[in-house]
């Protein structure tokens, strides 16, 4: 496994490699939420790249960016041990040398709702890292968690409406032994907020066992949760098609239950696909 800092190295590796590509984007503090996502990679690809870099433009001002989990040395030991074949772990300013750069708009429907409407300004730096790594690893594959449900429609979109040649994969929510979605915020909980935050996944699991009774009214199934969470502070709870908007009736393939709840400050995300 090779380790490239620097943007040259990145080009002079991508430069050596066929077109068989595979590239897992993460913030790094991996869990095997990402390790499943390297897997698909592996599966699929002839080599595989991660990139670890905490990307500063899509955190607003009073979100966590210092704070946010940071085990380099782990993190590499990890990708050695899953078989990748390099990462890119650039500095702040590799990624980023000029002060006045070039910005995309994300799509205003898919954005300026849900995490869009609170945390101001976050998908668009989201598109402004990633549509910089996809130019510079030119992978054939992309892997996403469907955790982040909202940034993996985006990012559909955004290489859709590019016309990019990159496959977006995304890949099942993976869950910790009392089936909490892993996240690497997990790691903010203490122990009593942890067993606040297994009421999360039990609230799904509610609103899985009333689709299964034949359930498919929205506002029921949302309330199932939001009456299991009654004493949270639950940022959202919606039923909507893969545009985002409101639905009556669940889909099947075409729909989603997006939900995001604090817990002592710290904002978890869930969801289901149906």
């Amino acid at each position: 496994m090779i380790i490239l800092r620097s943007i040259k190295e990145l080009k002079q590796w991508r430069e050596s490699q066929d077109n068989n590509i595979g590239f897992t984007p993460t913030m790094g503090a991996l869990h095997n939420g990402h390790l499943s996502l390297i897997e698909q990679s592996k599966k699929h690809n002839n080599k595989s790249i991660v990139s670890i870099f905490v990307n500063p433009t899509q955190f607003s001002i009073n979100e966590d960016l210092n704070k946010y989990p940071r085990n380099e040395e782990k993190d590499i030991e990890l990708c050695k041990n899953a078989g990748v074949d390099a990462i890119f772990i650039p500095s702040v300013n590799e990624m980023y040398p000029h002060s006045d750069e070039t910005n995309l708009i994300p799509p205003i429907n898919l954005a300026n709702v849900f995490e869009g409407s609170i945390r101001n300004g976050h998908f668009s730096g989201v598109l402004r890292i990633i549509i910089k790594l996809f130019h510079l690893i030119k992978p054939n594959n992309a892997y996403f968690g469907k955790k982040d449900a909202q940034q993996l429609l985006i990012i559909k979109k955004m290489v859709n409406d590019l016309f990019l040649d990159i496959n977006i994969i995304g890949c099942p929510i993976i869950r910790d032994c009392n089936n909490l979605a892993l996240s690497s915020r997990n790691t903010y909980l203490d122990s009593a907020s942890y067993n606040l935050a297994l009421k999360i996944p039990q609230s799904i699991n509610l609103v899985k066992e009333a689709i299964k009774k034949g359930e498919v009214e929205s506002n029921v199934l949302e309330n199932i949760i939001k009456k299991n969470l009654l004493d949270f502070d639950v940022d959202y709870c919606n039923v909507v098609n893969y545009n985002l908007e409101p639905i009556q009736k669940i889909q099947k393939d075409s729909s989603l239950l997006l939900l995001a709840v604090r817990i002592n400050n710290v904002r978890l995300l869930d969801n289901i696909w149906f």
